[in-house]
């Protein structure tokens, strides 16, 4: 029964991870990625689409990407949400397609990338904590539990399999914010 809980902390905390990663995709480091923009909404046909749903995105240059829309009469709209999003676009309309250059984020921009960085970071580690908490008054539940044969030495090797895993987690997420905060100060 233990190893269930460890179990499902395991993969509620990798689904954080996964979340954290995804989250951080969207954060500019100054070099083009597909994506910064393809899960931007837009609105085309009177619903909110992914931008990769309704256009497709290339980086032909490293500070460049190119947005080519399935339907060159939505590229308006495409425009419109491109502007409107706070990683500070300025797409150009060129034709069918649609044009993005990345400037390189001044130091003021780096500063506030690392701070959204640092928050998300933050964020995913409560998250984590608070999966910790939940998986030890499981444990904590199982051992009151008298009908149930779980002694308190096997109840105090699960909490440490869960601070231990609890851990390695917190340390995966310090892994990836360091390695996206030195993407960040390395975009000057």
């Amino acid at each position: 029964m233990s190893d269930d809980v460890l179990r499902e902390s395991t993969t509620k905390m990798d689904k954080t991870i996964e979340h954290f990663e995804l989250e951080l995709r969207g954060i500019r480091t100054g070099r083009a990625s597909t994506a910064l923009v393809e899960f931007l909404k837009v609105e085309c046909y009177g619903s909110m689409c992914d931008l990769r749903d309704v256009a497709g995105v290339s980086v032909p240059e490293p500070t460049q990407i190119l947005v080519k829309p399935f339907d060159p009469t939505t590229k308006n709209s495409i425009a419109k949400a491109l502007e409107s999003t706070d990683l500070g676009l300025n797409p150009s309309v060129e034709g069918d397609a649609i044009r993005i250059h990345l400037p390189p984020p001044s130091a003021e921009r780096r500063k506030q990338l690392a701070g959204q960085v640092k928050k998300l970071s933050e964020d995913s580690k409560v998250a984590i904590r608070n999966e910790r908490r939940d998986a030890v008054k499981k444990i904590d539940a199982m051992i009151k539990d008298k009908s149930n044969p779980f002694s308190e030495d096997l109840g105090k090797i699960s909490k440490s399999n869960i601070d231990d895993l609890t851990k390695d987690v917190t340390k995966r997420i310090d892994d990836i914010c360091t390695q996206k905060m030195s993407e960040i100060e390395d975009a000057s």
